[in-house]
């Protein structure tokens, strides 16, 4: 399952919560009953390079280099 990162826009509480993606999300702060949000990170993926071709991985492409 899934966690996600809540911070409270009344007291700025931060802490993660392990749910289901079929869950409802958090609405209210365990510290001060404040409103919540779910708070999104930094994506895990990074491309780099000239580009990515459907042939990259195919033992023939490697060979005739």
């Amino acid at each position: 399952m899934p966690t996600y990162s809540y911070a409270c826009r009344a007291c700025d509480h931060r802490f993660d919560e392990v749910q289901s993606i079929h869950d409802d999300a958090l609405v209210t702060c365990p510290a001060c009953s404040g409103q919540l949000r779910r708070v999104f990170g930094n994506v895990g993926v990074t491309f780099k390079g000239s580009g990515f071709y459907r042939t990259d991985s195919r033992s023939d492409a490697k060979a005739s280099n």
